[in-house]
């Protein structure tokens, strides 16, 4: 099982490091940001299990010939509390490594999901309080009142909503304000507050892995392209843009120290972040092709690959 474990590391190794910075850097990600997005979460999990999988393998090595085997054994070692020959300092460090890394992941991913939880209901119960539904609509839209152009998704588990403000009603007209509220709705519909949550909580996990912090800034930015998709089916590109960038001041209130609503309760997404405005508005604007089919086929190819070449070495080890 050495070479299983060595192969995972590698691959650890190579997910770690230039597959992310690859991708973060790629042309095509705009092309086909639903794409790019289920490629950064295959990324992400197969790193994750080859990480833990070659600490794992490598510390199953005395224990049998394959690593369910080896799993089974250890448990008999456990209520007999005794080691087989063979059995190594280094071999027991990287069992104790694979489950203090596994369990890690787990509770954060745990307390992350749980604490962004509490912040929607308390941002819930502030939004009933402080706000008024949209006139003539019926599918939760909500009035703050507020100066600055302002737009976001609430998201909850038996209700959800679309807040804006009445700087932004003022502002955008009827076209434009159809296509943010289209955008706002299409992040509720593809619960993309999960996918941000999931790699809020993997670079929380690990602060010191630099390649953490890029994944998810690329990962907001494709959810934002994604939603985007899906206004540009209710408004036309130009209008879709205009509002993007109208909405992007957004931002402003909050950098020159006035709090946000959004700030104020707990929100975890900004979809108006300036570092998000930009690259949409050019995409909207710049008429960016669809990707073709052999490179779709291509993406999806190494979407499916990432995820089962991990588990493909822990399965058939030998």
């Amino acid at each position: 099982m050495l070479t299983t474990a060595l192969g995972l590391m590698v691959l650890a190794i190579v997910l770690a490091w230039p597959v992310p910075i690859l991708l973060a850097g790629a042309a095509w990600p705009p092309r086909a940001p639903g794409l790019a997005l289920a490629l950064w979460q295959s990324i992400a999990l197969a790193g994750g299990i080859s990480m833990i999988g070659s600490l794992l393998v490598f510390g199953l090595i005395p224990f049998g010939a394959t690593p369910v085997t080896a799993l089974v054994a250890v448990a008999g070692h456990v209520a007999a509390g005794t080691l087989p020959t063979g059995a190594t300092l280094a071999g027991m460090m990287a069992l104790c490594l694979a489950v203090i890394l596994a369990a890690h992941l787990l509770l954060n991913l745990s307390a992350t999901f749980i604490r962004a939880e509490r912040q929607r209901r308390r941002h819930h119960t502030l939004i009933g309080l402080l706000s008024d539904p949209l006139p003539n609509d019926h599918e939760g839209t909500r009035v703050i009142d507020h100066a600055a152009p302002i737009a976001y998704c609430l998201p909850g588990g038996t209700r959800s909503a679309t807040v804006l403000s009445r700087g932004l009603l003022s502002l955008l007209d009827a076209g434009q304000l159809r296509g943010v509220v289209a955008h706002e709705r299409a992040h509720l519909r593809q619960q993309h507050h999960l996918v941000l949550l999931a790699f809020k909580s993997w670079h929380s996990a690990l602060r010191w892995f630099p390649i953490a912090n890029r994944a998810e800034n690329a990962v907001a930015l494709l959810v934002e392209m994604m939603a985007d998709d899906q206004a540009r089916l209710e408004v036309d590109d130009r209008t879709l843009a205009e509002a993007i960038a109208l909405v992007g001041t957004a931002h402003l209130d909050e950098v020159s120290g006035t709090q946000s609503p959004r700030a104020a309760a707990g929100v975890l997404d900004d979809t108006s972040s300036a570092d998000l405005v930009g690259p949409r508005v050019n995409r909207l604007l710049g008429d960016v092709p669809a990707l073709g089919p052999a490179a779709r086929a291509l993406a999806l190819s190494a979407t499916a690959v990432l995820l089962l070449l991990p588990l493909a070495l822990l399965v058939t080890t030998r």
